[in-house]
């Protein structure tokens, strides 16, 4: 079968670089790709306009594309499953209804709300005076969240009132577009985890839990940014505390989601935080699959992708037997662009991806190029460098040995991913 992958991360590079280990799959198409999948056998990135979603699914049937995964947010957000579902083409990745839940904080915060989904109390404002005077009187530390797509930028985890009176300012002034609505969230402590889960709309699984590293700086402090690395899986999430992430979390939302007639087949990634009392509560959702933690999450899994994905699409995935998963641990470190999450220089040669992977690593690519066969840096997050271990400590030490001979100018990375892989870690 043929398979097009929407989208040009790191992500995408891991969901194509998987399913090209199916049996049932003879060729990735990429949209638009990037230097990694350029180099991936059986894998073509595609110069189609990304924006025009009927040339895609024209594209789509002229190749007999069996599937179409659609990575990131923003086409999903845009309505892109739903130009080809209108045209007859299976598609793994929520509707534009369905992508809401990440698309508007708002909207997925009511839809907690109203089917009792243990998540943080929260409160919408639509201009920042309102929000001002309410922080005022709630103080600090407090979580103020831009309602709309934000690149994983658009949340402010304020432990000052100052820090938080910024936050708003900053959003209201459309540092992350022309927003309309801001959330303002209690403070929760805890441990932080992903999970991500594979739906068709009627069953749902689970994947292996990870942990995200979204501040910038080391210690987790600074800004937010995509996430700077990750692990799977997490060793304190025990298969009880999963069990009741699916039964009190999951579950309900997939019902949720159906009693508002939303169908939705993809990923539904919930970001939680387990509370000091061992409960998880929901921080946020995501309609697709995060971005690192894919990359720690896939070199995991033993059971073929493409038949997970085909079976989320076809919705047959309460057919599919147990997801089989191979023993050990995988931790990504992502190489940066010195200044990201700000601004940043592109267009710097990469060198020592060769030696990188001859320790036996993968290193997948996110914003890099190839320009005249040299392979270019080309986005904040440049690179993500993964190892497989018997132990979260060897497979650590694997991730940042590889990582070692890489190198382009102005290159940043943290020096302490796996830092909270303990519970009372922090």
């Amino acid at each position: 079968m043929k398979i097009l992958v929407v989208g040009s991360g790191g992500r995408e590079h891991a969901l194509a670089w998987k399913l090209l280990q199916s049996s049932r799959v003879n060729q990735v198409f990429c949209l638009p790709g990037n230097g990694g999948t350029a180099a991936l056998k059986n894998c073509e990135n595609l110069t189609l306009d990304a924006d025009d979603f009927d040339a895609i699914a024209t594209f789509t049937k002229q190749k007999n594309i069996a599937l179409v995964v659609i990575g990131p947010e923003l086409p999903l957000a845009a309505g892109l499953t739903d130009t080809l579902h209108e045209q007859g083409i299976a598609v793994f990745g929520p509707t534009q209804a369905g992508a809401q839940i990440e698309s508007s904080k708002s909207w997925a915060k009511a839809l907690m709300e109203s089917a009792g989904i243990p998540t943080a109390k929260a409160a919408t404002f639509t201009d920042a005076a309102s929000a001002t005077a309410y922080v005022k009187e709630q103080g600090a530390p407090i979580v103020v969240k831009a309602d709309g797509l934000a690149a994983g930028k658009g949340v402010t985890v304020a432990l000052t009132l100052e820090a938080a009176l910024d936050a708003i300012n900053e959003v209201f002034a459309g540092k992350f577009g022309p927003e309309s609505q801001i959330l303002i969230e209690e403070y929760l402590t805890g441990q932080e985890v992903s999970v991500l889960a594979l739906t068709d709309g009627q069953t749902i699984r689970p994947l292996l839990p990870a942990q995200d590293h979204k501040p910038i700086g080391e210690g987790d402090t600074g800004p937010n940014t995509g996430g700077m690395g990750a692990y799977a899986p997490v060793p304190w999430v025990t298969e009880s505390l999963l069990q009741q992430i699916k039964s009190d979390v999951l579950e309900p939302t997939l019902e949720a989601l159906k009693s508002r007639q939303i169908d939705y087949r993809g990923v539904l990634y919930a970001g939680l935080i387990i509370t000091p009392d061992g409960q998880p509560k929901v921080i946020e959702f995501n309609c697709r699959f995060g971005d690192p933690e894919t990359q720690a999450v896939l070199p995991l899994l033993e059971t073929p992708l493409a038949d997970l994905l085909n079976a989320c699409a076809e919705q047959k995935l309460a057919q599919m037997p147990k997801i089989e998963w191979k023993i050990g641990f995988a931790a990504c470190v992502v190489m940066a662009s010195g200044g990201y999450p700000g601004p940043y220089q592109k267009h710097y040669p990469i060198t020592g991806l060769d030696e990188a992977e001859a320790t036996g690593a993968v290193v997948f690519h996110a914003g890099t190029q190839l320009q005249e066969q040299t392979l270019i840096t080309s986005g904040g997050r440049v690179l993500a460098v993964t190892a497989v271990g018997k132990t979260f400590e060897d497979a650590l030490q694997k991730s940042y040995k590889a990582l070692s001979p890489i190198q382009f100018q102005e290159s940043y990375y943290r020096r302490d991913i796996g830092q909270r892989a303990q519970p009372n870690g922090t």
